[in-house]
């Protein structure tokens, strides 16, 4: 039985199927708990039930993004140009003679 009340981001791991998830919703008016689970899965629970489960406060997993489909080129912005050759070292690199006009 659980008696801990829960928090909007907290992770949880249910005791009996050992199932992952994060609390992402509470409405205290109807009195459901919204969560989600590793695999993206939503669920909802009652209070009533939510005290009826063995749950175990887990901490974040390490690839929490699984669930919303994130990667690591998510978090480039779109609008923002491109420059493929501004990292390259070679770039900086001056051609010999490249500059230099002689005078006749």
């Amino acid at each position: 039985m659980t008696l801990e009340r829960p928090a909007i981001g907290q992770w949880y791991k249910e005791a009996e199927s050992a199932a992952l998830f994060e609390v992402v919703a509470i409405d205290d008016h109807s009195g459901c708990i919204e969560v989600q689970y590793l695999d993206g899965e939503i669920a909802e629970f009652d209070t009533e039930t939510w005290g009826e489960l063995t749950l175990i406060p887990a901490v974040e997993p390490e690839d929490w993004r699984a669930p919303y489909e994130l990667s690591d080129e998510d978090g480039m912005d779109p609008d923002e140009p491109l420059h493929p050759g501004w990292g390259n070292p070679v770039n900086s690199i001056e051609p010999d003679g490249a500059w230099e006009l002689e005078d006749y």
